[in-house]
């Protein structure tokens, strides 16, 4: 559960964060919707460090399952685009590769 705790917020602040990029230069939005972007960017980083894994690489391959995920459920929520069936089903396949790297039983030095 801790797990999910840091990676979905995380997860939702890199998306925010890079949806204030997009809306300024793909929509035309003002560019005072970078100051918002930028925080929430540091606060996604921020929030990766406290992961459980043991090396920053594993985290981030734990991480990509998790924003995969949440970038189908960004895409439906925000942008009104629900996911089809191979979203779902390589949504699943990602987040099964995710738990595999973090729940293998690993020998420590």
């Amino acid at each position: 559960m801790l797990t999910a705790a840091i990676y979905i917020p995380a997860a939702f602040a890199e998306i925010g964060g890079c949806f204030c990029f997009w809306a300024w230069m793909r929509l035309g939005r003002s560019p005072l919707v970078l100051v918002p972007g930028c925080l929430s960017l540091v606060l996604f980083a921020w929030l990766l460090t406290f992961s459980p894994a043991d090396n920053a690489g594993r985290a981030y391959a734990i991480y990509g399952g998790v924003y995969i995920v949440a970038s189908l459920v960004w895409s439906w929520l925000v942008e009104g685009l629900p996911p089809d069936r191979w979203d779902i089903l390589g949504a699943a396949i990602c987040l099964a590769g995710a738990a595999l790297i973090l729940l293998a039983p690993r020998a420590h030095p």
